[in-house]
């Protein structure tokens, strides 16, 4: 009779409320061994209750529901007009009314077979007591209030219940987001460690080579060999540039510098971003690109989640010696002395500093509470970029 899933403890309920319902039908029964009415009334009511208590169609808020009840109820008034004892069988008959009806049924329902019990001592010639009134209603009380408290329990473990499905979901999430973060910053490690030690180790030797070529004689047997040597290092050095390139992050992997940005404050939510380039463009080594491109989201991150800004402004400078990058905001600003900590969100000033150093440059922050808040890096330009510039 219940869709719910059925616990031990709900089973167990069932099993009492159909010996209950049972075991008063059976000493009404006993109270009336010659009464043959009697009898059938109440193995009536016990059949009716034993079909609807099998049926499967039999559920609460349904009409099936109400009809059997309706039926039980019948055959239990007809059993209360042959014997006073059948009062009892109000209190099960409480319990089913609450639980397969509405609340706005199953009230009155209730208080109607708690006026019929109490009619029955009338109609019977049975001495008026106030028991015959408050045991009724008593019984009522305790049935409806039993009902409402497990039905409310029971939504309270539903609602806990999907709170744990949801923190389970999200911790997965969470997970998965960390492996991911986790794969991207070891693709950056590498892509760095890549050009900053092979890459740069294999040019370094593709230059000695071509040093040495130059100072052999044009017949030197040795010659031969520098020539296939540098060569060599050639194919290994472009070979270890597409490994870089293949380790790059996604926003530069098919666009330069400028376009990632571009893309990055366009897909901003929250205050309006403007991007603009000074100076003439140059390529910058993918370490660079990656670090610039980091401490933009960073301090595009930290601008919508703490500064409440209306505008931001992202501004790449290329100069003869080096490339900056401004991010300025008009928010609430902040104490440059009292700042977060990286690990409370984001990569956070400290760990922008850790990357301007790890190029050889240099991180600044100008802000004030009320007054909007300037994070500028400047990076050196490689020797080799420098006169590109």
């Amino acid at each position: 009779m219940d869709p719910r899933p059925h616990t031990p403890v709900t089973r167990l309920l069932r099993l009492c409320l159909h010996a209950l319902l049972i075991g008063l039908l059976a000493l009404v029964a006993a109270r009336s061994p010659g009464d043959a009415g009697v009898l059938a009334a109440a193995g009536g009511t016990a059949a009716v209750y034993a079909a609807g208590a099998l049926a499967p169609a039999v559920r609460p808020r349904t009409g099936a529901g109400a009809g059997w009840l309706g039926a039980l109820c019948a055959v239990w008034l007809v059993l209360l007009t042959l014997s006073p004892d059948a009062l009892w069988v109000a209190f099960p008959l409480y319990f089913l009314q609450l639980h397969l009806l509405t609340t706005r049924w199953a009230l009155p329902a209730v208080a109607a077979t708690a006026g019929a019990a109490i009619a029955s001592f009338l109609l019977h010639g049975e001495e008026v007591t106030p028991g015959a009134f408050i045991g009724p209603v008593l019984g009522a009380a305790v049935a409806v209030a039993t009902v409402f408290g497990y039905d409310a329990l029971y939504r309270e473990s539903e609602r806990r219940r999907e709170l744990i499905e949801e923190l389970v979901s999200t911790r997965a999430e969470l997970a998965e987001a960390e492996r991911a973060a986790g794969t991207l910053a070891e693709r950056e490690r590498l892509a760095r460690e890549i050009h900053d030690t092979l890459a740069q180790g294999l040019s370094s030797i593709q230059l000695l080579l071509r040093a040495a070529e130059r100072a052999l004689a044009p017949d030197d047997p040795a010659r031969a060999h520098v020539e296939r040597a540098r060569s060599a290092a050639q194919d290994n050095l472009a070979e270890a540039r597409r490994f870089v390139r293949a380790l790059t992050p996604p926003g530069l992997e098919r666009a330069s510098l400028p376009g990632a940005l571009e893309r990055l404050c366009a897909a901003t939510p929250g205050p309006a971003v403007r991007f603009g380039v000074s100076g003439t463009p140059v390529e910058l080594p993918t370490p660079y690109e990656v670090a610039l491109l980091r401490i933009a989201q960073s301090a595009l991150a930290n601008t919508v989640q703490h500064a409440a800004a209306e505008r931001a402004e992202i501004t790449l400078s290329f100069m003869d010696t080096s490339v900056a990058l401004d991010v300025v905001d008009d928010g609430r600003g902040f104490e440059p002395g009292r700042e977060r900590p990286a690990g409370t969100g984001g990569f956070g000033l400290p760990a922008m500093r850790s990357r301007a150093r790890s190029l050889g440059g240099t991180l600044s922050v100008e802000s004030a509470p009320g007054q909007g808040t300037a994070v500028a890096i400047t990076l050196p330009l490689p020797a080799g970029e420098r006169g590109a510039a």
